[in-house]
């Protein structure tokens, strides 16, 4: 019965990884890979984590299910972090929290609920968007759309982006990137956002934010702005949070989809129809990696180291797209390529055409994904100089 399947190429940026193994070139730089690296190209463990692992190593009980919804214990902290601790929507009740398999979990969760519960209504997503999203919501079997995002001289389109909301038929969702856009970098400025907001509300449009990257870009409560605009001013807002990032917990796969209704008895009702989702799809999300987040934000000493950590990681980064400008200065291309400084978050779209990555990649050693798009946080102050003479090369 399987002599008809064929097979399909695998995902670009896996196969990334093997062609970088393989490379025996001593400064070959890997720009691919989307997770948080230090100084040596490690993706650490934080030291929160490490302590907080040790705690509940040390006073576990048990390991039997935690429900549908997850742990009640990761909703109390994830909510108050995503929509802050003095929100007006939690203080009406309007808000719950499901916790998922990382932040592509609580997509998918999204997805279904809305092919079961909005049956008909359209999905929007910018163009470029996380690969992912286009193969997550057709697969729920929604019908996806694209608005501009980035124009031809890789900036910002946001008059085209709004635009396109303008179209948008009534009622149809549209999901927008909360902060660290991903793969360009390019995010909303707050005055932006305030106008994404006034044509999400005259279109009646549902938005679904992303919010993958809290607190890489310019801090935690910072980069959730145009999440709490929304939930505060519409009646219903769907939010997708992931803590694999900024918590460093990739493999624990730990993310929330939280829904925010117009009152605490419709809340009720999508509360009961998102279990359903869950329990259809992997009936209980893993508990390790929503204890970790659970411990660390119920202790203020933990935060508070946490909260360090993660300072550290986000002025690196911002620190590194800065200076890699800076080294493309004696080669005169710190202006075009002054975006980058500009751009927030670990990924950055660089302006550099695929023929360009081919050359690096083939030339230096330098691997990034073909569309140009590079993760900021393999850059290093060692190997900006042979990057930069890399840039220069193919330029």
């Amino acid at each position: 019965m399987f002599e008809h399947i064929e097979r399909v190429p695998g995902d670009a940026i896996l196969g990334l990884i093997e062609a970088f193994k393989k490379d025996t070139n001593p400064q070959k730089v890997d720009l691919g890979v989307g997770v948080y690296k230090d100084a040596k190209g490690n993706t650490p463990v934080m030291r929160a984590v490490k302590e907080a692992e040790a705690l509940l190593l040390k006073n576990e009980t048990t390991k039997t299910y935690i429900g549908s919804h997850g742990a009640p214990s990761y909703g109390e902290v994830v909510l108050p972090m995503v929509l802050g601790e003095d929100s007006p929507v939690l203080a009406a009740k309007r808000a719950s929290a499901t916790q998922s398999p990382g932040g592509t979990g609580a997509l998918r969760l999204a997805a279904d609920f809305i092919a079961h519960q909005l049956p008909g209504k359209d999905i929007w997503v910018s163009d470029p968007t996380w690969p992912n999203h286009l193969g997550i919501f057709p697969a729920a079997g929604l019908t996806l759309h694209k608005y501009p995002y980035v124009d031809a001289d890789n900036r910002l389109d946001f008059d085209g982006m709004l635009g396109a909301l303008k179209s948008i038929p009534e009622g149809d969702v549209v999901l927008l990137h909360a902060c660290c856009h991903n793969p360009t970098g390019f995010d909303l400025s707050r005055e932006q956002w305030q106008q994404v907001l006034e044509v999400v509300r005259e279109r009646n449009l549902l938005p679904l934010i992303d919010f993958a990257y809290q607190g890489f870009g310019e801090g935690l409560d910072e980069d959730a702005y145009g999440v709490r605009l929304m939930a505060e001013n519409l009646d219903e807002v769907i939010i997708t949070s992931s803590c694999s990032k900024n918590f460093g917990i990739y493999c624990e796969r730990t993310g929330c989809l939280i829904m925010v209704a117009k009152d605490n008895e419709q809340m009720g009702n999508v509360r009961s129809q998102v279990a359903i989702v869950a329990r259809e799809n992997y009936s209980n999300p893993p508990s390790h990696g929503g204890a970790i987040v659970s411990e660390i934000l119920h202790s203020a000493e933990l935060t508070a180291l946490w909260r360090e950590e993660l300072t550290e990681m986000r002025d690196r980064i911002n620190t590194l797209r800065r200076d890699f400008v800076e080294a493309l200065k004696p080669y005169d291309l710190d202006q075009k390529y002054a975006c980058v400084a500009e751009q927030r978050g670990m990924f950055s779209y660089t302006g550099l055409t695929p023929e360009q990555v081919d050359r690096l990649r083939d030339e230096f050693g330098i691997y990034m994904v073909r569309s140009g798009r590079a993760n900021v946080a393999g850059f290093s102050h060692e190997n900006l100089p042979y990057l930069a003479k890399a840039i220069a090369a193919v330029n």
